[in-house]
């Protein structure tokens, strides 16, 4: 069988099943078992397949059609140009969370000295992401799973960046004064939301998605500490749920914090939000 053949008969499959982008899923699927791009495997009508490919193929597409995350079945998710292992025991990395990265690394100027923590980090994509960028800073991962904690090292020495880790219920254990800048991407899905969510996104830890009766949880928390754990002058960027911003704004400013901005993701969505606790400000 050729690959256009091949691809062409999965995707019709996938889409019975109701995956929701039949095509590209089949197509990635082949091209990370042929290491060819995605696009020459859809238009080769001429290559014949081995039988050996042909066997792992169906084995990766069979768990595809139960819905699993293609990223857990490929065993990688690309993140900001690299590429991060990623399994059931942490949350897949999203092009918003790009962008929140990418806001961090404007915020850190190329040889800045300066200590950064990654809140929730998971697989660890944005601090790692920051720590590969901007080789000066120092960067720590925390996470209150282990599990997590265990593939953000596995990342670590994959990408060969030097970090250090830390299990942490939220920042719980960090003492005053203790970072320049804190990133998070924290759980902030309603828990009455998350039966309702993607049959994928159900396969993902609930510990990384749920953020409490209504969202807020962790935003609550993370504003009530972040006075204490950053330095005078020191920046929270945080990502954010769909409808959170003016609430976790209200949150922040709160908790002392000099000045708010929210930016909208590329869907137009509020997405992201800074806020900078200035020197003088009281603790909450």
């Amino acid at each position: 069988m050729t690959p256009c053949a091949l691809l062409r008969q999965t995707a019709a499959r996938f889409r019975q099943a109701g995956i929701p982008d039949p095509e590209t899923d089949s197509a990635l699927i082949l091209s990370f078992l042929c290491r060819r791009p995605p696009l020459s495997l859809r238009l080769d009508t001429d290559t014949v397949l081995d039988p050996d490919t042909l066997e792992s193929f169906a084995a990766l597409a069979d768990r595809r059609l139960t819905r699993e995350p293609l990223q857990y079945i490929l065993g990688e998710a690309p993140f900001c140009g690299r590429f991060f292992r990623v399994d059931k025991r942490v949350l897949i990395p999203r092009p918003e969370t790009e962008e929140l990265c990418r806001w961090a690394l404007d915020l850190l100027p190329y040889g800045a000295n300066l200590r950064v923590l990654d809140l929730c980090a998971g697989s660890g994509c944005i601090g790692l992401t920051i720590a590969a960028e901007r080789p000066g800073c120092s960067v720590t991962l925390s996470d209150i799973s282990e599990d997590a904690l265990a593939v953000a090292r596995g990342n670590a020495a994959s990408l060969d960046v030097r970090v250090s880790f830390s299990q942490s219920d939220l920042m719980s254990e960090f003492p005053k004064d203790s970072f320049d800048l804190v990133v998070s991407n924290p759980p902030y899905i309603p828990a009455g939301e998350c039966p309702s969510l993607q049959p994928e996104v159900l396969r993902e830890p609930v510990l990384a998605l749920s953020g409490g009766t209504d969202g807020l949880d962790c935003y609550r928390r993370i504003a009530s500490d972040a006075p204490r754990v950053l330095k005078a002058g020191g920046k929270l960027l945080m990502e954010l749920g769909f409808g959170e911003s003016a609430a976790v704004s209200a949150l922040l400013r709160k908790a002392g914090a000099s000045d708010i901005v929210v930016r909208k993701d590329l869907s137009g969505v509020d997405r992201m939000i800074l806020a900078v606790f200035s020197p003088g400000r009281n603790y909450v």
